[in-house]
């Protein structure tokens, strides 16, 4: 049984998705909790894949569907569930584009559209929900990011600068809605992998978990539990933190 100041019975909460297949068991864990969870993305088999497994926890769940980088969608989408469920409590920004290219080749528009899709659908979002909760007093927004938001990587530029700018919006708009009863955190992700069942010697061979001090990658599974905390009442006194949940890959320095 979750302790009290964890239990999202009656929140209504707004979930981003995308082509990687995490916002399924973020959206579990918070229809497990108790939250009625809408989920909104690019595509529309991402928002279904997330919406099924909020209702099969006997939570209400919408859907929407558009490109969440377009003011008038972002607004849209907030409006829908404001004016379905009355109100919104908590934004979990969790779709992202993964891009890798060497910098020197990264085009205009390649640029544009990393930011556009980790930046800008975070930036509307976060403003469109934020003004109602502002305007209620209180609210939750948990901002899923990459552990690249604090180091950099090869080939990467242009994916690591859009996780900095989400981390410092994450701090930034902590700082100016911390006395109107807002949190906003991040969960920093490492190297995840939908994959399970594998032997720990298995793991071992990949490069990425030889670099990981656990010696395996993440499911996104263990991401929930932290969302849960950070959308509950129970982190008041929690605020601008990224949170990263990487088996100690940051610790690296």
């Amino acid at each position: 049984m979750l302790p009290k100041e964890w239990d999202l019975t009656g929140k209504r909460a707004l979930i981003t998705a995308d082509r990687r297949g995490w916002t399924p068991y973020l959206a579990a864990a918070l229809a497990e909790a108790g939250a009625d969870v809408a989920v909104a993305g690019w595509r529309a088999e991402h928002v279904a894949q997330a919406a099924r497994e909020v209702t099969a926890r006997g939570r209400r769940s919408l859907q929407s569907v558009g490109d969440l980088a377009q003011r008038a969608v972002a607004r849209a989408t907030v409006e829908g569930v404001v004016r379905s469920w009355g109100g919104i409590d908590v934004l979990v920004n969790a779709a992202q584009a993964q891009f890798a290219k060497p910098f020197l080749d990264v085009s205009d528009d390649e640029w544009d559209q990393v930011m556009g899709y980790n930046v800008r659908a975070m930036y509307l979002l976060c403003q469109e929900a934020g003004r109602h909760m502002v305007a209620q007093g209180k609210g939750r927004i948990v901002n899923v990011i990459s552990g690249l938001a604090e180091r950099g990587l090869w080939n990467s530029a242009a994916y690591c600068a859009s996780q900095g700018a989400a981390l410092q919006l994450t701090r930034a708009l902590a700082l100016e809605w911390s006395q109107k009863g807002v949190r906003v955190n991040a969960i920093a992700a490492g190297w995840l992998s939908l994959e399970e069942g594998g032997s720990k010697a298995e793991e071992e061979k990949d490069p990425l978990a030889r670099f990981i001090p656990m010696r395996r990658l993440g499911h996104p599974r263990e991401l929930g539990p932290l969302a849960v905390y950070l959308a509950s009442d129970a982190c008041d006194f929690v605020t601008g933190q990224a949170v990263f949940v990487d088996g100690g890959a940051i610790a690296h320095g």
